[in-house]
């Protein structure tokens, strides 16, 4: 199970691609730099937050994971 830190920065990393993307594509279509600036901040938060939800519901889903970790898994207890 992740933490909740590395789940929160795999979303901001996320989100700063996407949000970027989405501010040139504003702009290409409006050229205004105030409205497509407007436009990173809006989905920067919005989809920080819808991300975080995402992954933290995940962690209670056990779809894909293994029942049990593989008989050859190295053993770190002390």
């Amino acid at each position: 199970m992740e933490s909740n830190k590395r789940s929160l920065a795999k979303a901001v990393s996320y989100r700063v691609f996407g949000s970027l993307s989405t501010g040139a594509m504003v702009y290409l279509f409006t050229q205004s730099a105030r409205t497509s600036i407007g436009a990173i901040f809006l989905d920067s938060i919005v989809k920080i937050i819808l991300y975080f939800m995402h992954e933290r519901i995940w962690n209670y889903i056990p779809y894909g994971r293994p029942s049990r970790p593989p008989d050859d898994a190295p053993n770190y207890e002390i």
